[in-house]
Parts: structure tokens; sequence; C-alpha cells
């Protein structure tokens, strides 16, 4: 009988037809799920640099990347602003804020496209618009940022990486001066670097704002001239213009000044530093710092680490305010030379506890084995309070082996130890509360009452005249940075 035979004949030519359709799915067709799989991107930002001055738009795209051989799905494409965002995204043609299960073949791509509109009139604008897409594959979540200029300023934008180093971008290279007027604001995203030889003069009434985690960096034998003026300050701050975030600290990071060029010093005067995680750090790196920093007029606030922090330096400070700093306000290590008159360092700090003295100095570095080397040190401080919430606001910690030196005079502090020496301490008045007009506010100037009005010596205030606000102190000098004035208006 032929009926067996030609079953098998039809089952074999079926069974073998089933096989080519099956080993003719090719690999890439089949979506992989291994976790190992991620996606590519042609950047890990997407930055519009353009500078608007009227109302604009424009749109970059986004290479998106399958480097695999396998077929893989996006779970989702989210745009973290949503419909609210500056930014508009569109996938292969396709508008939206979010997409979900996107296949991509092996070794394939897509095209996002981004567009951002900007009216750079809008004074509620920040300087930097931001926003993120958000990229979700085989249980991997992914970011890129989109970044544009919110209004007409000078954008300084971080070019140069490093594993030492932040990144940052040079402004003004070496043998190179450069002036930042106040024509515009400028806005630093990353840090901002003065090279070895050069110079950057910053004019009266500059603004300067910082990006988050961005600075200010006068590299070793480089040069900061800031010079502002009693009527025009040179502001350093945050890039955030919300009236919640004026008095916030930690939006950026530090101005960071090394060893100057040989015969010069660093001078900053007349200017307002608030709201960064340092203010300002001195430091000498490549060799020792004979140079100084000179500070006339200057007030750094909110900063959620140091005022000032310095290692193996010099500074000459008048009608300095370091107020409100969640570490130390002055922090001097490794010695060196210190010279503050007529200052007021103020520290009521209110969004944690404060473990650490407002003013706090040593006369050595740590090396590899954490034995103490000492430097010398010659620090003084006159005319000037040092007040706070703490009962300890003036700490020092010093080895033998280097000439250490360390004399206050004429002023208010606030500590436990005795000021009575004569050698150390000359006409203390210590924990007496200076009376300060608002610390809500960062108000520093004396109350009516106040004991440190006429408290001054006339020796120390001739050098230092004028007082913050440009109030002549000569006749009867108080204690600080402000001259009791009567019928001061509030700030």
């Amino acid at each position: 009988m032929k009926l067996f035979p030609s079953f098998g004949l039809s089952f074999l030519i079926t069974t073998t037809f089933l096989v080519l359709i099956f080993a003719s799915c090719k690999k890439e067709d089949v979506i992989n799920h291994d976790s190992s799989l991620k996606l590519g991107f042609s950047a890990d930002s997407v930055i519009f640099d353009t500078v608007f001055t009227t109302i604009g738009s424009v749109t970059k795209h986004l290479m998106i990347y399958n480097k695999s051989g396998n077929k893989l799905n996006i779970s989702n494409i989210n745009l973290a602003g949503g419909t609210s965002s500056a930014y508009r995204i569109n996938l292969d043609g396709e508008p939206g804020s979010s997409f979900s299960d996107i296949e991509i073949n092996g070794n394939d791509s897509l095209y996002l496209f981004v567009r951002v509109t900007i009216n750079p009139l809008d004074n509620n604008n920040p300087y930097v618009v931001e926003d993120e897409l958000t990229f979700f594959t085989n249980g991997n979540e992914q970011h890129v940022k989109l970044i544009a200029w919110g209004q007409d300023a000078h954008y300084i934008v971080a070019d140069t990486y490093s594993s030492v180093f932040p990144k940052y971008k040079i402004v003004a290279d070496s043998l190179e001066t450069v002036h930042w007027t106040n024509d515009r604001p400028y806005v630093i995203y990353g840090y901002a670097v003065v090279n070895s030889y050069g110079t950057l003069i910053i004019d009266e009434g500059a603004r300067i704002y910082f990006h988050d985690g961005g600075g200010l960096w006068a590299y070793s034998d480089g040069l900061l001239q800031v010079k502002g003026t009693i009527e025009n300050p040179v502001t350093f701050q945050g890039d955030r213009l919300e009236s919640s975030y004026d008095e916030l600290p930690g939006q950026w990071d530090r101005i960071w000044l090394m060893e100057s060029t040989p015969g010069t010093d660093h001078l900053i005067e007349n200017a307002v530093i608030k709201n960064g995680f340092i203010g300002l750090q001195t430091e000498s790196f490549i060799h020792y710092a004979n140079n100084r920093v000179i500070l006339h007029n200057v007030i750094i606030k909110n900063m959620n680490g140091f005022g000032i922090f310095s290692s193996v330096y010099n500074i000459e400070a008048t009608n300095t305010v370091l107020a409100n700093c969640g570490g130390y306000c002055l922090a001097v290590t490794g010695g060196g030379y210190f010279n503050f008159k007529q200052s007021t360092i103020g520290n009521f700090w209110p969004y944690s506890a404060r473990n650490n003295p407002s003013v706090y100095i040593n006369n050595y570095l740590l090396d590899t084995l954490d034995n103490p080397v000492p430097y010398a040190l010659n620090f003084t401080l006159a005319n000037s309070i040092v007040y706070g919430s703490n009962r300890d606001e003036f700490e020092t910690d010093l080895v033998g082996g280097a000439d250490s030196l360390y004399f206050l005079s004429h002023s208010l502090v606030r500590s436990t130890r005795k000021m009575e020496d004569g050698v150390n301490f000359q006409d203390i008045l210590r924990n007496k509360d200076p009376l300060y007009k608002d610390v809500s506010v960062n108000d520093y100037r004396l109350d009516t009452l106040s004991p440190a009005i006429d408290y001054g010596d006339p020796a120390v205030a001739v050098e230092v005249p004028y007082d913050i606000l440009n109030n002549l102190r000569l006749n009867h000098p108080d204690a600080g940075a402000y001259q009791f004035m009567p019928g001061q208006e509030k700030k």
C-alpha cells in the first residue's frame, strides 16, 4: 500500500518547510532583554549654545544607538519636565513628551529631535534652562541632559576634562589679560580658569553666576583682580534667580586662588560672595605663596562649608564680613601671614547643628603618615567681632617646631577660654553679645546698645578710616566692619 509512504513524504516536506521558516528568523529579529545591553548616545548632554536676545527657538538632534547585534525594546523615553518643559521632543516624526515600547534593531540608531524655545526678556527665566531625557531599557535607566541659556549673558562652558581637576575652561591664558565688564552677567558652567601668568580683571558692577558645581580658579601663578566699588560691588552667586534661592547655601562650589604671578597680589575689593560651598579657598600649590590675597569691603556669606579656607597662604583683610557657614567662617591651616582689621565674623548657621567654631587656626599640615609638619604662623585680628551661636567661636591648634604667633586686640569674642594674658589677647570683650541688627537676614550692623560701639582702637581705625558702607569711623571707631550710625535705616 502506498498510503503510509505518501504520508511519510508529506510529513517530511512539511517539517522541512517549518524548519526553513524558523531558520530564516534572524537573531536580530528577536528582542533581547539582557540587562547588560544598554543604549548609546551621540552625547551625554544636548547643549543649545545660542544666546538669545529676543524670543527664539533652536532644534538639535540626539542619536540613540543600539551597538549590540540584538534587537532592543526601549520601554520608555520621558522628558522629565513633561508638557510644562521649555523643550519639545520628536521621535522619528512623532511629537510628544513620552514614548513607550520603541524597538531598535541591532547595530541601528534612532533620531530624536529636541527643540527649545526661550524668551530672554523674561526676567523669571533661570540663566540655565535645564531638563532631562530618561531612557528605560532592560531595567536600565539612562539620562541625557538638556541645557539652554535662558537670558542674554556671557556664558562660559567647561570644555576641558581631567581625572584630577574638575571640568574647566581657560578664560585668561598665559600672558593674556582679560576684562570682565558689567555689560551683561557672566554665567559659568563648570570652572572658569585663569592660567599660569594670565590675568583676569573683573570690573565694578559685574555679576558672576555659577551653575551647580561651578567655580572660579586662578591656577598657580595666575592673577585675579576684582575691582568693585561701594556703589557697584561685584557679586558672585549661584545662577538660580528664584527668591527662595536668594540666601540658600551650597548652590555652587568655590573661588579657588593659588599662588599668584610673582610680585603681584590677588585682590578682591567691594564684592559679595554668597551661597556656595567655600567662599574663598587660598593655597600654595606648586610653590610657596609669597604673595597675598587682599580683601577690602568683602562679604562672604551662606557657605555650607567654609567662608575662607586657607592652606599655607597670606591674607590681609579689612572691612571683611564672614557670615553663616556650616563649617568654619575662617579656617587657617598650614600657617601663613594673616592680618584682619575691622572685620565681622558672625555665625548663626540655621540649617543644621554646627560643631565647629567660627574661627580655627593651626600651624601645620599632615604628611602621608598623618604626622604634623609645622609652618610659621603670624595671625592678628584687631577691632573685630567673632561671635555666633556656639559657646566657643575661636580655636587654636598649634604644634611646636615653627615660629607661631597670634594676637587679638580690641575685639569682641565669644569663647570659654580666658583672654586676658596680654600676650595673645589685649582688650578683649569676651562673651558680650554684639547686638547685631538682624542675623536672620545677615544684617550685621550694630544696634543702638551694642557693646561694640566705641570699642575699637583709634590707632587701628586710622588705617581703615571708612567702614564697609563708607561711613567715617575715625573719631570713635567701633569693633567690626560696620560703624554704628545714629538713625541708620533698615538694610
